[in-house]
Formats: structure tokens, C-alpha cells, sequence
């Protein structure tokens, strides 16, 4: 095929790529960009299509090809590499400023939620929130392990209807 047959075939076919340029990049000016990066690669590869083959196929792996390419360049491009002296600068609290304010009516809110519990609620949710296990409470309160069970599922319950202005909504 001489330049001529194969410039008048990239052509024709030219109109049959753009739609597939338009799926891959949604977005028309990229689309364009990436059809004449197709054909600018095409032309100057055009000794490597062998004659006889489906050029349209050729055309369309060649146009997927530079659009991966491409993309994963942007991925790279867009990766910042932290060469600082202390690789976790970047995520340490010493940068941070942070604001108590909205902690400190939260807690004030938990604790007053908590000392409006019953005192049956109250001590075996306040012990487990301790660290005493189940066990350890049922003993210490001369309580069936159950009853230790239900008693801070109760107080989580209660709590949660009495906290629920700081449910996170999604």
C-alpha cells in the first residue's frame, strides 16, 4: 500500500473513531486530541500495519493504547512524592490545627446524657466503658452475666435516642 492509499484510508476512517475516542475520554475537545494522536501514531508507524490486515482494528488498538498511556501519564503527573526528611510530615498532627470547641459541647452532651441514665444503667455501661469485662461486672455487681449484657445494651440504646443530633448522616 503505498502513503497515498494509506493516507486516503486513515481518512475514511477517521469518522468511524470518534466515537470511540468520545466513550473513552467523554469529552470532546480530549476526543479530538486523542483521534489525531491515533492518526499522527497511524501514519508514523505505517510500516508496521501489514497489508491484507484490518486496518480499522489496528486503528482502534492504537487509539485505546495512547489513551491508557496518556491516562496513566496524568495519574503520574498528578502523584505527588514526599521528599521530605520525615516521610509522614505531611499526615502529622504538628501541622494541625484543630478546634476543641465542637469536641468540648460533644462531651459535655455524652456526659450529661450519661448522668441521666438510671443508676441500674448507668454503672454497669460506666464500668464496661472502664475496661472491666462482662464477667467482672456480673461479680462485682452480684448480677447475672446476661443482666450485665442487657443492662449496657439498654444504656447504649438510651444513650444513642439522647445523642442522636450527632449521628453522621452519608
Amino acid at each position: 500500500m503505498t502513503t497515498l492509499e494509506f493516507s486516503y484510508s486513515l481518512n475514511k476512517l477517521s469518522s468511524s473513531l470518534k466515537p470511540f475516542a468520545l466513550k473513552l475520554t467523554r469529552d470532546l475537545d480530549d476526543a479530538n486530541d486523542l483521534l489525531q494522536d491515533t492518526m499522527v501514531k497511524a501514519f508514523t508507524n505505517r510500516e508496521k500495519f501489514t497489508e491484507g490486515t484490518n486496518l480499522k482494528a489496528w486503528l482502534y488498538t492504537i487509539m485505546k493504547n495512547t489513551f491508557i498511556t496518556n491516562y496513566q501519564r496524568m495519574v503520574r503527573r498528578g502523584t505527588f512524592v514526599d521528599t521530605t526528611d520525615n516521610l509522614h510530615y505531611l499526615n502529622s498532627s504538628d501541622v494541625q490545627i484543630e478546634n476543641g470547641v465542637y469536641g468540648n459541647f460533644a462531651m459535655d452532651d455524652i456526659q450529661d446524657a450519661i448522668s441521666k441514665l438510671e443508676d441500674v444503667y448507668k454503672v454497669p455501661f460506666m464500668m464496661h466503658f472502664r475496661g472491666f469485662k462482662y464477667h467482672e461486672i456480673a461479680d462485682k455487681l452480684q448480677i447475672p452475666i446476661g443482666t450485665v449484657k442487657n443492662r449496657i445494651h439498654i444504656a447504649r440504646k438510651l444513650l444513642k435516642e439522647n445523642l442522636v443530633v450527632y449521628k453522621h448522616k452519608n
